[in-house]
């Protein structure tokens, strides 16, 4: 499946709406969006607890939705915590990249 482009300021500002209006900012600090993250990742994965690999590969519709909006949640945490951190994320996404490919393929 082809990745398509996500615009994760809009993703942020979507997030940051629906928090001003629950009036949940004041518990969006960076402690708080971590946990939360570990929270959502722990959520998605139970949704893959006890599946065998191949059920994990065919899931059906249902099933799929399911691990579609964990997925969609740690995104939308990730994208909080790196704004309030200022940390760019396509940054650190390349510069991890670089540090894996240096890691794992022996590139100088």
């Amino acid at each position: 499946m082809e990745a398509e482009l996500l615009n994760l300021a809009e993703i942020n500002r979507e997030f940051r709406a629906i928090a001003a209006v629950k009036s949940w900012q004041e518990y969006h600090n960076p402690k708080n969006l971590a946990v939360a993250v570990a929270v959502e990742a722990g959520e998605l994965l139970a949704e893959f607890q006890w599946l065998t690999p191949s059920e994990s590969v065919n899931m059906d519709n249902e099933k799929r939705e399911k691990v579609g909006d964990e997925i969609a949640d740690i995104l939308m945490y990730l994208t909080e915590l790196s704004r309030r951190l200022d940390i760019n994320l396509a940054d650190a996404v390349a510069s991890k990249i670089e540090k894996n490919k240096r890691r794992f393929m022996q590139l100088k």
